[in-house]
């Protein structure tokens, strides 16, 4: 409606002024007139682009000439040379009809307006005709052309607060303060081009100069902030982008009495073997056709910014709801292949959600909260989690705790201790298990379930993966010289089982150290298995084909645990120890146990028992044909040298005909 009856009112209005005008002044000055004619041309199809903080907004640089053939001219001149100008730049943006009519209608209105100003202060009348410039009407021009750019500012806010039905005085003081601003340097100059149309052309040409140097130097200015603000990869927003989004967000969300805005953290999986297997420009192009196509699915409902890295970012005007359905949308998107080239990767991520107010009221709260949601999402992969305060592994202990890990892995400061596997039918010891350990100076003993985690959430896991690797082959190096050949088992966590480096690691420990590859067992659990398939199944490949073993730890906790078996090739399942402790007393784990062991041996697979503590449970697995046990009974964890001597000890009572198992 405000559309059509700006566009109607114009209409009238030029109609009415073109046939009033008086053409004399064209004869007077019509070099002078086409020049600045042909000024206000370009002026209206190259504005300057002016940076608005997170935003670029267009000052076009008519006005200044435009004034003048108002002024001397007349408003009929003003309003031909004004909508020829208008009707070119919207034809050359391609704008549709209804633009077209709106910008025409509310030119005119704004020149017509102008005119009125210009009139009342230079005490002519309002149907009088053209005017020579004199000194006594700089201010009345000046005052036109405030006018102008307030009456248009106006009616452009009117109708942007119609068309996304916010308020009138938000839209209008937000354009108003930024457009006058600009605009000022510009209306100065228009009584200097009115002069000059009297005094010659040559002096209007001279006063092109400097707006052409504004416009220069302007677009070099916001060329520069937006290099600041944007990142030079793939062109989305950067991380001082995003704050000030999130910044304005909550501003207008407290205007507004509504929740938002809200933020989600998108972390790409597994972009590192990308980078290590098809080279960094590969990985870059996959950066930015990622960076597409989360644009492509945020579309007008949010923000995208890169934070660096593989780490990319979506403000959500709404509240968590709405962030959260974003999240769900943004990571379906990539179900379909990123094509690279030649190539189509596979591409899974997950997602960090947090929203004011309640998960934070200032960027930084948004910021850290929605990350700490990132790590406790990346716990599953392609998953994502909305932030809680229970699983804010961020906070000031547990940083302190990281980065405390960080200074022992640095200073080689952590342990390994080793708990025996028993073979049932003799008691030898035919394996050990490394369980990593960490005596901390001030804290004491931490429990592994507890920086393990941690290690996980900061990216040290494939150093304490490593330094256990390193430290467990060393000490089976100097047990194989001692005569006492053993497998070794080894824990890999669930995000690293999936990281196409560990093979490479694995081999290289190995040759270090001088261990044969069928000595080391890697334990994985279901939970790592089921994160990744297909990448699992890549890593799992290779290092059976180096002839290292690999064992499911934790059988039976996970939630598909036959179907893997079918899959993978494994060669041994552990049995977790919620099934084995109270298998002596409770006949329901007691089946569990036999048709696990069972079915492990028809698949020819080794089977290790977990949580033995006492003899029952022991003679237990024995009598339903366990190959190998692990537990407190059988023995603790203990220090390398410890168990060289227990294997020792083992051996001498075998060639004495002895009991071989020493507790």
């Amino acid at each position: 409606m405000l559309s059509t009856v700006t566009a109607v009112l114009g209409t009238a209005v030029a109609v009415l002024s073109v046939a009033a005008q008086d053409w004399s002044p064209l004869g007077e000055h019509p070099v002078g007139f086409l020049l600045l004619a042909a000024l206000v041309l370009a002026g209206e199809t190259r504005p300057i682009a002016v940076s608005r903080g997170d935003d670029v907004d267009y000052v076009t640089l008519s006005l200044p000439f435009l004034l003048p053939i108002l002024a001397v001219g007349g408003l009929g001149l003003a309003v031909l040379t004004l909508l020829a100008a208008s009707l070119l730049d919207d034809a050359l943006s391609r704008r549709g009809v209804r633009t077209v009519a709106f910008n025409a209608g509310q030119y005119v209105l704004s020149l017509a307006a102008a005119w009125v100003a210009f009139a009342l202060l230079a005490g002519i009348p309002l149907g009088g005709g053209p005017v020579e410039m004199r000194a006594g009407l700089v201010l009345p021009l000046l005052a036109s052309g405030v006018v102008f750019v307030v009456v248009n500012q106006c009616l452009v806010a009117a109708a942007v607060a119609v068309t996304t039905e916010q308020p009138f005085s938000r839209a209008v003081v937000q354009d108003l303060r930024f457009t006058v601003t600009v605009q000022v340097m510009l209306v100065a100059v228009a009584p200097l081009a009115a002069i000059g149309l009297q005094a010659g052309s040559v002096f209007i040409a001279l006063l092109a100069v400097p707006v052409v140097v504004l416009h220069r130097i302007a677009a070099e200015v916001t060329r520069r902030e937006q290099e600041a603000l944007h990142d030079g990869l793939t062109g989305l927003g950067n991380r001082e982008l995003l704050r000030g989004r999130l910044q304005r967000g909550l501003h207008h969300a407290e205007e507004a009495g509504g929740g938002g805005p809200g933020l989600v953290l998108l972390d790409l999986d597994h972009f590192k073997d990308v980078n290590d297997t098809l080279g960094h420009p590969v990985g870059d192009e996959l950066l930015r056709q990622v960076a597409k196509r989360l644009v492509a699915t945020v579309g007008d409902s949010g923000m995208v910014a890169r934070l660096g890295g593989d780490e990319f970012a979506v403000v959500v005007p709404g509240p968590i709801d709405e962030a959260e359905q974003v999240a769900r949308t943004l990571l379906d998107a990539f179900d379909e292949a990123v094509l690279v080239g030649d190539l189509r990767l596979l591409v899974r991520a997950s997602a960090g959600i947090a929203a004011a107010p309640q998960h934070g009221t200032s960027p930084s709260e948004l910021m850290k909260n929605a990350d700490v949601a990132l790590y406790d999402a990346k716990g599953e992969r392609g998953r994502w989690a909305t932030y809680s305060p229970d699983h804010d592994v961020n906070s000031v202990d547990r940083l302190q705790l990281i980065d405390d890990l960080r200074t022992a892995l640095d200073a080689d400061a952590l342990g390994v201790a080793f708990q025996p596997q028993v073979r049932v039918a003799d008691g030898r010891t035919v394996g050990v298990e490394a369980l990593v350990r960490w005596r901390h100076p001030a804290r004491g003993d931490v429990p592994p379930d507890v920086f393990v985690p941690l290690a996980e959430n900061a990216g040290m896991i494939p150093r304490l993966t490593a330094f256990v690797l390193d430290v467990a082959l060393a000490e089976l190096a100097r047990w194989a010289a001692d005569g006492h050949e053993v497998r070794l088992a080894v824990n890999v966590a669930a995000r690293q089982l999936s990281d196409l480096a560990l093979p490479p690691l694995v081999a290289d420990t190995l040759k270090r150290h001088g261990v044969p590859a069928e000595n080391l067992v890697i334990e994985v659990t279901e939970t790592g298995i089921l994160s990744d398939p297909v990448r699992v199944d890549v890593v799992v490949r290779e290092l059976r084909r180096l002839g290292v073993g690999i064992a499911v730890d934790d059988y039976g906790t996970g939630n598909a645990s036959l179907s893997y078996l079918k899959r993978l090739d494994v060669d041994e399942l552990k049995i977790d120890k919620t099934f084995v402790v109270d298998m002596a007393r409770r006949p329901e784990d007691f089946i569990i146990v036999r048709s696990t062991v069972s079915m492990a041996r028809e698949l020819g697979l080794r089977v290790v028992a977990e949580g033995v503590e006492d003899a029952a449970t022991s003679d237990a697995l024995s009598a339903v044909g366990c190959d190998t046990v692990q537990g407190f009974f059988h023995g603790r964890p203990a220090p390398g040298p410890q168990v060289l001597e227990r294997l020792r000890a083992e051996a001498d009572a075998a060639r004495a005909g002895g009991s071989a198992e020493v507790h």
